[in-house]
Order: C-alpha cells, then sequence, then structure tokens
C-alpha cells in the first residue's frame, strides 16, 4: 500500500508541477505515459509488452504487463515469458502459448526508477515549456508586449511577461533616454525569438520602426481599420522620426488623422517613446514631390534628381538650409532614410551672387578634400555659402575643429579680398 501510495504522489506532484507551468491535460498524461515507458525501456531493454493507461479524472495510472505462458525449463525471460506453474497460480486455466496480462506496482521495480521517473518527467516537462514558449512568441513577432522589469543587468534588461516568461531588452535596443527599475512596466516589440538547442531567447525592441507603426495602429483608427496605410518610417530613435503615410480615400486627410485634434493621439506616442519628435508626411510616388516633403519643415526651391544612383541635390534659399539640415543634422539624414535616396542641400545664389562665387573644388590645393565633403554635406557648396554661414554651424553640423573653421575662413576671405 505504502509504494502505491508513492507512486500516486509521484503523479500528483507532477499534475501540481502542470498547473503551474500551463501544460494543458492531454498533453501531460502523453508526457506521463511516455516518461513510464522510457523508464521502462530502460530497465527491460523493451516497453513493448507494457500498457500505460494513465486516468485523468483519477489523477492515477495502471501499468499492465503481457507475458507468453511457457514451459517451465523454457523460461529465458520473465520481463517477456512467464512459467507454466507461476501462470496457474494466478488462474489454473492457463496454458503454454497463452497471454498473461497482470497489472504491475511502479514502485516494485524500485527506488531507483522511481528517481529516474522523475528525472525523465522533469526533463520532458521543461522541454515542452520551452517549446510552447517558442510557438507562443514565435507568432509574436511584430507585436506589441508588456512586461515587468525583474533584473537589470550591464548589456540588458531582464523582464518578466504575465506568465514569468524571461523576454531580454537589450541595451542596444532601448531609447537612449530610457531609464528602469525593477518592478517597471515596459512596452516594447517582439523583434526576434531564437531557438537555439531548444532554449527560447525572446528578444525585445523599443528602437525597432514597427514599434513606431504598432504605437500609431494603437492611437490611430483609421491605420488599423486599413483606411490609412503607413507607407515608410525613418527613426533616430529617442530623437526624431518621420513617417510617410497614405490614404485611399479622398476624404481623409492621413497626416491630420495620425496627428489628431491639437495633437491628441500623437502626443501618446510623443510620450511613449521619451519625447521623441515626431513628423508625419503624405506619401507620393512623385520622388521629386516626396523629397520635397520629407526635407519638411523647409521649403525647397529646386530639385536635381539623378534617378538611377539615388541621389538628390536640392537647392533651398539661405534661410531654409539650417531647416532643411535639421539639428544635429538628423532632418537631412531623416530624410534620406524615408526617401531612399542621398541628398545634398546647396544654397540658392542670385545671379550676381553666382557670377562673384568660387564652387570650393577650386580650393582642393588648399583645402583637404575630407573637409571639402563636409561643408558640402552642410549645403555650402561655394565659398560665398561657408562665408555667410554662422561659424558655430560650420563647427557644429560639418563636425570641423574650430581652429579648421577659422583657417578655412581665412583662406576664402583671403581670395576675396584679392
Amino acid at each position: 500500500m505504502a509504494k502505491k501510495q508513492e507512486t500516486v504522489s509521484l503523479i500528483d506532484t507532477f499534475v501540481e508541477f502542470k498547473e503551474l507551468k500551463n501544460i494543458d491535460r492531454t498533453t501531460l498524461i502523453s508526457v506521463l505515459e511516455e516518461s513510464f515507458r522510457s523508464v521502462i525501456s530502460k530497465m527491460f531493454g523493451t516497453d513493448e509488452n507494457y500498457d500505460v493507461i494513465v486516468n485523468p479524472d483519477k489523477g492515477d495510472l495502471e501499468i499492465w504487463r503481457n507475458r507468453e505462458v511457457v514451459e517451465d525449463d523454457a523460461l529465458e525471460d520473465s520481463n517477456l515469458q512467464i512459467s507454466l506453474s507461476e501462470a496457474k497460480k494466478i488462474d489454473p486455466d492457463y496454458e503454454v502459448g497463452e497471454e498473461v496480462t497482470d497489472e504491475v506496482n511502479f514502485a516494485d521495480f524500485g527506488r531507483r526508477a522511481i528517481l529516474n521517473l522523475r528525472q525523465t518527467l522533469v526533463s520532458k516537462v521543461l522541454e515542452l515549456q520551452k517549446d510552447n514558449i517558442y510557438n507562443k512568441y514565435k507568432d509574436k513577432v511584430g507585436q506589441i508586449v508588456s512586461a515587468e522589469v525583474y533584473q537589470i543587468w550591464k548589456k540588458e534588461i531582464l523582464l518578466l511577461d504575465d506568465e514569468e516568461t524571461e523576454l531580454l531588452l537589450p541595451n542596444s535596443e532601448k531609447i537612449p533616454s530610457d531609464f528602469y527599475r525593477k518592478g517597471d512596466t515596459v512596452r516594447a516589440v517582439v523583434a526576434q525569438v531564437e531557438n537555439k538547442n531548444n532554449n527560447p531567447k525572446i528578444i525585445l525592441s523599443r528602437t525597432s520602426p514597427v514599434f513606431l507603426q504598432r504605437l500609431f495602429e494603437l492611437e490611430v483608427p483609421e491605420i488599423y481599420d486599413g483606411l490609412i496605410t503607413i507607407k515608410k518610417i525613418a527613426r533616430i530613435p529617442g530623437e526624431r522620426a518621420k513617417v510617410a503615410v497614405q490614404s485611399y480615400d479622398d476624404r481623409i486627410d492621413p497626416v491630420g488623422a495620425c496627428v489628431g485634434v491639437k495633437g491628441s493621439r500623437i502626443h501618446g506616442i510623443v510620450r511613449e517613446l521619451r519625447n521623441e519628435n515626431i513628423d508625419v508626411v503624405n506619401y507620393t510616388d512623385n520622388i521629386s514631390l516626396f523629397i520635397q516633403r520629407a526635407l519638411s519643415p523647409a521649403k525647397v526651391s529646386s530639385i536635381r534628381l539623378d534617378e538611377e544612383n539615388h541621389k538628390a541635390e536640392v537647392f533651398l534659399r539661405p534661410d531654409e538650409v539650417s531647416l532643411a539640415i535639421g539639428k544635429g543634422g538628423y532632418n537631412i539624414k531623416l530624410a534620406g532614410m524615408l526617401t531612399e535616396y542621398t541628398i545634398d542641400v546647396f544654397r540658392e545664389l542670385d545671379d550676381t551672387e553666382e557670377e562673384d562665387d568660387i564652387y570650393l573644388d577650386e580650393f582642393s590645393d588648399e583645402i583637404d578634400s575630407w573637409i571639402i565633403e563636409a561643408l558640402k554635406n552642410v549645403g555650402c557648396a561655394t565659398a560665398k555659402e561657408v562665408l555667410a554661414a554662422p561659424r558655430d554651424v560650420l563647427i557644429e553640423k560639418a563636425d570641423l575643429e574650430e581652429d579648421t573653421v577659422d583657417e578655412i575662413l581665412e583662406i576664402l576671405r583671403a581670395e576675396f579680398e584679392e
């Protein structure tokens, strides 16, 4: 009786374990049967002559062994055969060649067998749990999830979802201004699900353009319903983003719908992204017009396209150049990412200025080529454009040393003084 109780107790333990790990009843029954068969097979070399019956209602199981009746002197394998004299003790009517089926108490196999069973069950249930986690999250790639900060490490944050599944938010996938403490709730998109050696690893991201797209879908019903489509997204996480939207219904203003009345819809997204500035622009297949919209708030005077090499030369009034480039160069960088064109901005000159001006390339014998390229990248292609630009703008936007800028200005001024 004690041995039977030990076996039943063993099953109860794993039924309880199943409840904790969210493994369904049918699957656990299958795991129990496989585990018992595995141990029996290791002990006797085969489990083919055993019937393992798990009773889900009573929470117990039965093990029945089938053996062939043989003459007493012909007994070779007591696991597959039973002697005639032993069979007749069970039922006097048994004859040689018949099959005897008797119930086996697993606990009779000994303590080692029970320990092996425990180890097998734990291994199988953990393997099942990992499979469940992988299957659950591989279908959630690209979706937003919420999780609680459990532990903060040097290179990543460990989070737990509602079922205490471990999720990882690497520092590289955090917005630079993100700061969390243990217990904080984090929203992020499932970026990647790995399953190396049956060890699922769920990677989250808050810097992915997909995260921004999902936030728009949550805040803007017209996007969720498919009335407005997000065509492209460009992000510099935590700093600025540009989103190109399109509506197939002329009655809907896609930009207005995304921003909302007095910015009501976009404000929630901006807060979630740590005050990341978001520009929403109308998408168009007209690449010239799209580049103009992407460079907003700057107003473009004219554009020269090189469609084969995906390059664009953009000309603006002098007071619009700094707007096109933007703080830290973010505006022109995002416009390039959004349109997939390399954009060079140039200050538009009137006819008088152009006649007297000199292209920077003419100074290649006095100014290093990389410095000339840096100046061109901030919209200064000529000597007068450089001289007209504020000194601090040249230092910050072109990323040049103060001494270098002063030396360049001196060279250019000398040219016109002559």
